[in-house]
């Protein structure tokens, strides 16, 4: 959410920040239903203060005429003031259905692009494997491992459904579980959270009102499954004070995640790439409202993900989101792309956010710093990682000539004795 004061003091930049994300403009008619809400107000705020005052005056009128027409003036302010009421209520619910599509601007160091052919490429690691045979794709190696299970995945759930099976599953967890254990080390507080949460839980994290299509529904219990533990995890404090000396807020949680992937109808419909269910580790910090500081651990979560992919031994590299792809919420966004082999690119497996205030003053989640003034918070958050999409990248560049994959020796501790996923395993 966008405070209405900054757009009444410069709607030029607002109007930009449309443009730039390619949202309507609605600044316009955001000034507008602003001043009539303003005006109604002031208006409201008059007749009170003149009823206050009649009510007064009437008791020391001594003149039945006089008294009759200072009471009828007086009913008539009552019917106004209620009108007025009734105006305010209804101009205050259209300002806020117009200021939660309102886009906040991107930072400086955004690149204005008008997709994601404007993203540009931070940093790299690692060196695309050169096969000295002809590698298989994840669904081709799944299968003929035993491991992945497709057919029946659809039959109990649909489209984009998968099962995965013995070792298939260890590798799974285990890459969790490397994750998870990577951001614990670092000082991160683990959490268990809701998968199924209130609707103000999406509309505080800037989920709703455009992205409501991605998500499923509960409604016989008004609540909706999360497509990220971003949803309940940011949220945890909302219309709460925080501490300064509390901040920063750091913290990992693992959960399950489901998305709709509405408008995707035969894009990337084979394997593991974009499915209905998955699951995440997720890092999110609540900090100070100073650029400095949330620009600091911006840096950081996107480090501490690279460090897991660098465990993984998997090529990747780190790309700066442009205007036009980086959404409404966001104020300055990375990716982290992968390398896999069956799809010849480097893909989409991390997101990092910051978001300043945006998140935190729908949510109304604040701190009270050190000199007594309560400020709205700074939220980010960042994928550790997300499987099985990772799985792809996995089983891909460590697969073998003679079809079994190696596992990499950061996951060995979590894979049971398994070093080697064959046939037989």
């Amino acid at each position: 959410m966008i405070d209405i004061k900054l757009i009444r003091s410069n709607p030029e930049v607002f109007k930009k920040a449309c443009a730039d994300k390619h949202i309507p403009d609605r600044i316009d008619e955001i000034l507008a239903v602003d001043g009539k809400l303003k005006q109604a107000k002031q208006e409201l705020q008059d007749i009170v203060t003149q009823k206050n005052a009649a009510g007064k005056e009437i008791a020391q009128i001594k003149d039945p005429a006089a008294k009759k027409a200072a009471v009828e003036k007086l009913n008539a302010s009552k019917v106004r003031e209620k009108e007025l009421g009734e105006l305010s209520i209804e101009l205050e619910k259209q300002l806020e259905a117009l200021m939660l599509r309102t886009p906040q601007p991107a930072s400086a160091y955004t690149p204005v692009g008008p997709d994601a052919s404007g993203n540009v490429v931070v940093r790299s690691w690692g060196k695309v494997r050169e096969f000295g045979f002809e590698p298989k794709d994840h669904v081709t190696l799944g299968l003929e491992l035993g491991i992945l299970d497709i057919e029946r995945g659809v039959k109990l759930a649909g489209s984009r459904n998968y099962i995965l099976k013995g070792t298939g599953c260890l590798l799974h967890r285990a890459v969790l579980a490397l994750a998870h254990d990577s951001m614990v080390a670092k000082g991160f507080e683990a959490l268990t959270v809701p998968v199924m949460t209130r609707e103000e839980t999406f509309l505080g994290t800037g989920w709703f009102p455009e992205g409501k299509e991605q998500v499923y529904q509960v409604p016989a219990d008004e609540l909706f499954l999360v497509g990220t533990a971003e949803v309940p995890v940011t949220s945890l404090y909302s219309g709460e004070i925080l501490d300064v000396k509390d901040l920063p807020l750091k913290y990992v949680a693992q959960s399950l995640c489901f998305r709709r992937e509405a408008g995707s109808a035969g894009k990337d419909t084979s394997g593991l790439y974009r499915i209905h269910q998955f699951e995440k580790v997720e890092q999110v910090i609540i900090c100070k409202n100073e650029a400095e500081e949330s620009e600091k651990w911006h840096q950081q979560i996107v480090v501490n993900s690279e460090e897991v992919l660098q465990k993984l031994q998997l090529p990747h590299h780190v790309l700066e989101i442009c205007t036009g792809d980086m959404g409404s919420a966001k104020y300055r966004m990375y990716d982290i792309e992968t390398w896999m082999p069956s799809r010849k690119a480097y893909c989409e497996t991390h997101s990092a956010s910051n978001l300043h205030e945006f998140q935190a003053r729908r949510l109304n989640l604040r701190f009270r710093d050190s000199d007594g003034t309560i400020k709205y918070c700074h939220t980010l958050n960042n994928t550790v990682i997300a499987s099985p999409r990772i799985l792809i990248a996995i089983m891909e560049l460590y697969q073998n000539e003679d079809g079994s994959i190696t596992v990499p020796d950061a996951l060995k501790p979590y894979m049971c004795g398994v070093d080697v996923i064959r046939r037989d395993a």
